[in-house]
């Protein structure tokens, strides 16, 4: 009864009557940024401005669709500026806005834990796989 009663105290906390509202803005703000093109376009333009082809170049695995897509994305939500120069053929540059710029210094953290702690997720899978394995004999 005890922690039945807490949980009662808790949902009907003022304090708390924002949590889903909360958990929808972070879902939403990691679905642009979490995805994998989303972090290498950042990462790519976070070292200056760039022209679609020297972005698809940069990141030798995306398809020019899904760059399009990316930039699209990251444009809508106000992280990169697109600015089209009216030369022959047009020239359109690329590039990090304050907001863009602001995410750079989470993304190369977490991509730098990624990279220190992927031996050590490695393992565990490892373990992890080799138990189910064990389970299932």
């Amino acid at each position: 009864m005890p922690g039945k009663q807490r949980q009662e105290r808790t949902a009907m906390s003022p304090s708390n009557l924002d949590v889903p509202e909360d958990c929808r803005a972070v879902s939403e703000v990691l679905d642009r940024v979490g995805d994998k093109w989303s972090v290498l376009v950042v990462v790519t333009l976070g070292d200056g401005p760039k022209r679609f082809n020297e972005l698809r170049r940069s990141i030798a695995s995306i398809s020019q669709r899904m760059l399009t897509l990316t930039l699209r994305g990251l444009e809508r939500d106000g992280l990169v500026t697109r600015t089209v120069f009216p030369t022959i053929p047009p020239r359109v540059d690329y590039e990090l806005t304050e907001l863009g710029l602001s995410l750079l210094q989470p993304v190369r953290a977490l991509g730098g834990w990624a990279r220190e702690n992927r031996a050590r997720i490695l393992q565990a899978r490892l373990r992890f796989d080799a138990k189910r394995r064990q389970r299932s004999s």
